[in-house]
C-alpha cells in the first residue's frame, strides 16, 4: 500500500500497547491496518480468535487423514 492509501488508517502498537494512526506510529511493531481505532483496539482478540479457528481446521484436517 502507498502512503497515500494508508494515511486515515489506525494500527495497534504490541510496543505501546495503544491504538495509533499511520501518521503517529513510528514503529515496525505494529498490527494493521485497520479501518476504525475500534477494530485496532481489538487487533490482539481478533488475531487470537483467527488462530483458534486455525488450529480447529488444521485439526479436522489432520483427523481426516
Amino acid at each position: 500500500m502507498s502512503e497515500r492509501e494508508l494515511e486515515g488508517t489506525y494500527w495497534y502498537c504490541l510496543k505501546h500497547h495503544r491504538v495509533e494512526t499511520f501518521e503517529t506510529a513510528d514503529s515496525r511493531e505494529l498490527l494493521g491496518p485497520y479501518a476504525t481505532a475500534e477494530e485496532a483496539a481489538h487487533a490482539l482478540d481478533t488475531i487470537a480468535e483467527r488462530e483458534a479457528r486455525y488450529d480447529a481446521e488444521d485439526a479436522e484436517w489432520e483427523d481426516d487423514s
